[in-house]
Parts: C-alpha cells; sequence; structure tokens
C-alpha cells in the first residue's frame, strides 16, 4: 500500500482537486492521510463529504512548520511506501501506477517526476514544467552541489527511509526548504533515487504562492550555515547558491550585490559559465543606466 500524505490549511477551495486525483488513481491500494492545521474554513465540511473509509483526517496545531504535519501523517502510515502531495496541486491518473513500477522494476527507494507548471485557474493548456533532472552518483554531491532536482508533490519514497533519518527536519528555518534537506539527508544513506521520465502531475503556482525575495536570501544563508560551506571540500562548488542569490538581489534593483553575487559563482560547466558572465554584463548595463539615469536628475 501507497500512504499518501496531504498537508493543509484552510485550502477547501483547491483541496477537493487535490483528493479527486488520488481518487482518480489506476492503482488502488492507497489511503489518504489528510493532516489539517486547524482550519477555520470548510475543510472538515468538505472531506466528510466523500464518505471514504480509505481518506483518514488527523488535526495538528504546527505553529507554521508545515514538516510537523508531514511527520504526523508518516507516523500513522500504513503502506510500506509515501507518496507527498500539496494541497493546491494534483495528479495524472497513473501516478500511483506508474511511480510503484518504477520503484519495483530499478528497485529505486524513492523516484520522482517532472510537475506541470499551472498559474490562471481554468488554464487548458499546459507547457511549462518544474522540470526535475536525473541525479548522478554520488547523488549527494549531486543535489548538494547543483540543488533541488526534485519536486516534492511528486515524490514516493520508502515509508523506512524517512525513519531512519528521524523524518523530515522540524528546525524553523529549515521553514520553505525542508524537503530539500530531506532529499540531501536521504542521499547520504542511499543512491537508489529514480527519475520518471513522464509528467505526472499538476503544481499549482497561481497568485498565493508569492515569492518572498527577502525570505530566499534568509533560506540561502541557513542553507549555507546547516551545510557548513565555508568550510567544503573545493571539490563540491555549489554554484547555484550564488546564482539564485544574484537573481534575488537582481529582482530587488540591487545591482552590486547581484554582480558580487555572481561574480564569487563557482563555475565548470559551459552553461554556468555562460550564466555567469551573461548576469554579470547584464548588471553592469544596469548599474550604468541607474548611474546615468541619477546624474541627468542631478543635472
Amino acid at each position: 500500500m501507497i500512504s499518501i500524505v496531504l498537508p493543509t490549511y484552510n485550502r477547501a477551495h483547491v483541496l477537493g482537486r487535490a483528493v479527486d486525483s488520488v481518487l482518480a488513481q489506476t492503482y488502488s491500494e492507497w489511503e489518504l492521510i489528510i493532516v489539517d492545521n486547524h482550519s477555520s474554513d470548510q475543510t472538515d465540511h468538505l472531506i466528510e463529504n466523500y464518505h471514504n473509509s480509505k481518506i483518514k483526517l488527523y488535526k495538528i496545531n504546527n505553529e507554521g512548520i508545515i514538516a510537523k504535519s508531514r511527520n504526523l501523517g508518516i507516523l500513522h502510515a500504513q503502506g510500506e511506501f509515501v507518496a507527498f502531495l500539496d494541497s493546491d496541486d494534483w495528479w495524472c491518473p497513473r501516478k500511483l501506477e506508474l511511480s510503484l513500477k518504477c520503484l519495483q522494476s530499478f528497485n529505486a527507494d524513492i523516484v520522482y517526476h517532472d510537475l506541470y507548471q499551472v498559474k490562471p485557474k481554468k488554464q487548458k493548456l499546459f507547457l511549462k514544467k518544474i522540470k526535475t533532472r536525473n541525479l548522478i552518483s554520488p547523488v549527494f554531491k549531486d543535489l548538494l552541489q547543483n540543488g533541488n532536482a526534485i519536486a516534492n508533490s511528486s515524490v514516493v519514497v520508502r515509508k523506512q527511509l524517512l525513519e531512519k533519518i528521524g523524518l523530515i527536519s522540524e528546525e524553523q528555518k529549515k521553514v520553505t526548504w525542508e524537503d530539500y534537506d530531506t532529499w540531501l539527508r536521504l542521499a547520504k544513506i542511499t543512491e537508489d533515487f529514480k527519475r520518471i521520465p513522464q509528467t505526472l502531475g499538476y503544481y499549482w503556482s497561481g497568485n498565493e504562492n508569492l515569492l518572498d525575495y527577502d525570505q530566499s536570501l534568509q533560506n540561502n544563508r541557513s542553507f549555507s550555515y546547516f551545510y557548513n560551506l565555508r568550510n567544503l571540500n573545493n571539490n563540491i562548488k555549489v554554484w547555484w547558491l550564488y546564482y539564485s542569490s544574484g537573481c534575488v538581489h537582481y529582482c530587488k534593483g540591487e545591482y552590486s550585490k547581484a554582480y558580487d553575487n555572481f561574480r564569487r559563482m563557482p563555475v565548470s560547466p559551459f552553461e554556468h559559465q555562460l550564466k555567469k558572465y551573461y548576469m554579470m554584463f547584464i548588471c553592469c548595463v544596469r548599474l550604468k543606466l541607474k548611474s546615468s539615469f541619477f546624474q541627468k536628475c542631478n543635472d
């Protein structure tokens, strides 16, 4: 059996879409564990109306730490495998069937896949994707050096491995990147990660998922601290951290800080070098334009 862990909070307006996608699965040996952070909307009423014994509802006060909700779901899971599904995402009908087939065929411990990215509520054509990538051994080094390659709502993983790493971290400073931290910790005990080549779900990136630039920078600092990147072996070049921070500073109009991050970005593959020098050039152009603008204002 596959235990599906779905945390939610005041998402009754989209939760039904996620639940319906589970009910539509071609593979039927599943249980759906919904962990609700005491929603004040119609969540309870929505779930009760399904009248399905395979859908189980638990309550929690997670204090803004979604890992607590997921961990409660994992602790109640009866299946050999755990699948993660966010309340505003949903799956294609063969997601569980193909995930289990991949787990068994390749003797994998964790499988994942691409997700279609959805923005408009009535979007019918899906072209853009949340893309994953094939990981190369050593998987831990690949994940650390090249960034998160795994979308949370695409994952199916062996429950015993989640137990072995002590479940998902509930550290306050890991909020919003606790899933990436989980894949890294799993990669320390298994190399058996397998990417499914099909796109088997949908990721909702509408108005409710707004990017907080300051939070992104704080996440990068926290990540650097927890993984002790200052003392990291030089063979692991964590280029994505500098690139990410540079892009955030660029979007904030802080072109000098952006340039400094791009300048410090370690490179090895050719495409990373192109990204680095292109963004450094764009920052210089922006700084020149900004300087000219203020000079004209002063004149």
